[in-house]
């Protein structure tokens, strides 16, 4: 996969912005810096404005002045008027404000001249916020699958589950076709798990750009979980809230660990992980158990062949794991393939 997505959707977020930044940078100036990656535009401000009123004094010196004090070489010129100096620059021939002047491509030339100035100065600020956006999105998939609601009686009291849980109302295949119940801890680890895929692609990304790809991803459940607990569940107290979301947080380390295994030693590792998180070990019907986990290794493989500028703009979209269902339930070959004599000598070599 490409390894620029960043760089790329960074500039095309201060393309966008570029015109508009361009008028409120002469209001922006005298105001307050909104945060330290851009105090080096202020001060450049600061230093064209002395620049400016030195200029403007010499300028208006008495006319007697003898002629060999004007500067009269661009070095001596930069030295002596900061702000001429500029001016020539900006109007000397290949350059994107004299490109404007002269008739040439004045919107594109000044955006792109005004976002490569802004990138340099910006730095990782603007992935921040373009990666912020991204994950927001990809996490919005991530739940929709999990989604459920609690109906509360007159008293304000949700119905519960033997081991004393709100029970939901769940719809959808996790719920209605796999049978999973409809609990918080059910919609944590449905959600987890399309995380997890989203997780494996990240990893694509080049080392100075996942980090934040990842956390914000994360951030975003732990929000959404704290809401939950607050509306669906009625928990006000944060020192209770703090304690189920650091709980959720292990979780996550613990699903992460255990599907990389997973994906590395076979289906029957994975398998094993996903009925410790989804099914919480209980007995379940091993071809739903199979359908998740051909659900799964679709899903990482086909999000391998997102473009990154689809993926970081948030388009991807999960399929549904009801697809599976004809392919487990087709019998496999080797079934009903007898074993040979070279294999059953293995077998009894291995058993003693």
């Amino acid at each position: 996969m490409a390894s620029s997505f960043a760089c790329r959707a960074c500039k095309r977020a201060l393309q966008q912005h570029a015109s508009s930044f361009a008028q409120t940078t002469t209001r922006r100036s005298t105001a307050a810096p909104p945060s330290s990656s851009f105090s080096s535009l202020h001060r450049s401000s600061s230093l064209a404005s002395r620049a400016s009123r030195a200029a403007q004094q010499k300028w208006d010196a008495p006319p007697h002045m003898p002629a060999e004090d004007a500067p009269t070489s661009p070095a001596a010129l930069e030295n002596d008027d900061p702000l001429r100096a500029q001016q020539d620059r900006r109007t000397a021939p290949g350059n994107a404000y004299a490109s404007a002047s002269a008739g040439g491509p004045s919107h594109a030339a000044m955006s792109r001249a005004i976002a490569q100035g802004l990138h340099r100065r910006a730095g990782g600020s603007t992935e921040t916020y373009v990666a912020y956006g991204g994950t927001e999105l990809l996490f919005r998939e991530c739940a929709r699958h999990a989604d459920y609601r609690v109906d509360k009686d007159a008293d304000g009291e949700a119905p519960k589950t033997a081991k004393g849980e709100d029970l939901g109302v769940g719809e959808g295949w996790w719920y209605e076709g796999l049978g999973l119940t409809p609990t918080f801890n059910t919609w944590a680890q449905i959600t987890f798990l399309h995380m997890y895929a989203l997780t494996t692609r990240i990893r694509m990304f080049p080392e100075e750009h996942a980090p934040a790809w990842h956390q914000h991803l994360l951030d975003h459940f732990f929000y959404e979980a704290e809401n939950r607990m607050v509306v669906h569940h009625n928990m006000q107290a944060r020192g209770i809230r703090n304690r189920y979301l650091q709980d959720l947080f292990i979780q996550w380390r613990g699903v992460m660990a255990a599907y990389d295994e997973g994906l590395v030693k076979g289906d029957a590792m994975l398998a094993a992980a996903l009925w410790r998180n989804l099914w919480k070990a209980e007995e379940i019907n091993a071809s739903g158990l199979a359908t998740v986990v051909s659900y799964l290794r679709r899903e990482i493989q086909r999000l391998e062949t997102v473009s990154d500028e689809d993926f970081t703009s948030g388009e991807v979209a999960f399929g549904g794991p009801q697809r599976e269902e004809a392919l487990v339930a087709e019998e496999s070959p080797l079934v009903s393939k007898p074993f040979t004599s070279a294999e059953l000598e293995h077998k009894e070599e291995t058993k003693n």
